[in-house]
């Protein structure tokens, strides 16, 4: 099969479905549910759009929160010098880390109009067939379910059926609470949304294969999310002057919609890790279980359910029943030796197109360190001082945006969320040193 395949399966060392690699499945999955709690917790802010603020405006404000995130974080976790050296192995990957940038970019925006339009709770499912774009281009391009056997097809592709069903129950129910006009451009919105982003998870795919490290892709991931995100505000908001003037005109919430870019990006870190070890077709689907969290916070944290219908209600809470019994098939299929093969063949074509230290992809694939670089800790200390002091300025003339919340539910959601951050930073952290 080629030298990667050969390191592989090397006499002294474990086979495919060695415990190790059965960890870093479980690590895959537990990965995906932690990232769906925190990126449907970072939708939550873009509620504000109900006062009035721009999407573009919004969304602008919230990539500035995520190019934050997105250097302080691996520069705490790993440093820049590891970053630096993943990128020496693979330098190619940078172009296709800007070029799903601006796809992110672009899919986050129609996701604001979606919010606007429909609300939380139905938004998100909308959005959330990406899963089934993920799953196609995962078999298309990178070999993933091939020689999964039936069964593990049937829970993967029967899963992501029943999370399609929810949703169209959830669009459904939004036509009968808003106007045709409204729930008709929001719909539209939500599925575009979805439609980039699961064309985004090609290079997420990609990168992890060649043997990029999740925090080394998502550093550059964010050059390209911004560049697009200030292209697009610019063009829709009147200029580059018109930009600043609404950015200044709206101080009293800047940091609101920074903190949602902050929350984003860790949710997406976990995400980038469940792709790393569970594929795009089982990481992507478990993610986006964001979506019982963004109806979770629609209904219970902002009341959106408060003037619906009973039967309206009903609609949604089956919706996202079958939503989750989706989730949980997917999350109970694991990937067996035939696919494991195949993930290694694709990997095997990226080491030979792009000329990649077969070592380097390798030991990405188990997990472990390829290089240890001397780390530049004043380089990440200065990073992580400046984005620190960037969200300390924005917060002191910060005012709490007019909302009415459930207090309590806001409180146990939050609690949710940070526990199952510290199960999944811990998890990575002991078993792969977050590589």
């Amino acid at each position: 099969m080629g030298q990667l395949a050969e390191l592989q399966t090397a006499p002294d060392e474990p086979p495919p479905l060695a415990d190790r690699m059965l960890a870093l499945q479980r690590l895959g999955v537990l990965c995906g549910i932690a990232a769906g709690a925190w990126l449907g917790a970072a939708e939550a802010p873009a509620k504000l759009v109900s006062a009035g603020l721009s999407p573009f405006l919004i969304s602008l404000l919230m990539v500035v929160g995520v190019f934050l995130g997105r250097w302080c974080l691996p520069a705490v976790a790993r440093g820049t010098s590891d970053i630096r050296a993943d990128v020496s192995k693979a330098p190619h990957l940078v172009i296709w880390a800007i070029v799903a940038g601006s796809l992110w970019s672009v899919a986050n925006t129609l996701t604001v109009f979606a919010i606007r339009d429909l609300g939380l709770s139905i938004a998100f499912p909308l959005w959330n067939t990406n899963a089934l774009i993920g799953i196609l281009w995962g078999v298309f391009f990178f070999g993933e379910l091939k020689n999964a056997g039936r069964a593990r097809w049937t829970a993967v592709l029967g899963g992501a059926a029943l999370m399609f069903v929810g949703g169209l129950i959830l669009a459904r129910v939004s036509a009968s609470q808003v106007s045709s006009q409204v729930a008709t451009k929001g719909i539209v919105a939500a599925l575009g949304a979805g439609v980039l982003w699961g064309t985004m998870y090609i290079p997420y795919r990609k990168a992890y294969l060649s043997g990029m490290n999740p925090l080394s892709f998502v550093s550059f991931f964010t050059v390209g999310e911004l560049g697009m995100m200030i292209a697009l505000a610019a063009r829709y908001l009147g200029g580059l002057a018109a930009l600043w003037r609404e950015i200044s005109a709206v101080r009293s919430v800047q940091f609101w919609l920074l903190a949602a870019g902050f929350v984003w990006v860790i949710g997406d870190i976990f995400q980038q890790y469940a792709v790393k070890y569970v594929g795009v077709s089982r990481g992507i689907p478990l993610s986006n279980s964001n979506q019982l969290w963004g109806l979770l916070w629609g209904a219970v944290a902002f009341g959106e359910f408060r003037n619906w219908q009973h039967s309206a209600i009903a609609g949604a809470i089956y919706g996202s029943i079958l939503i989750a019994l989706g989730m949980a098939a997917i999350s109970f299929s694991v990937a067996g030796k035939g696919e494991h093969d195949k993930w290694r063949e694709a990997a095997n074509r990226e080491q030979s197109k792009y000329g990649i230290d077969p070592r380097f992809i390798s030991s990405a694939m188990e997990g472990a360190a390829f290089h240890d670089s001397p780390r530049k800790r004043w380089l990440d200390a200065l990073l992580v001082i400046l984005a620190t002091a960037f969200f300390v300025w924005t917060a002191s003339h910060a005012h709490w945006p007019a909302m009415n919340l459930e207090w309590p539910a806001v409180y146990v959601l939050l609690a949710l969320g940070v526990i199952l951050l510290a199960a999944g930073a811990v998890s990575l952290w002991k078993l792969t040193r977050f590589n």
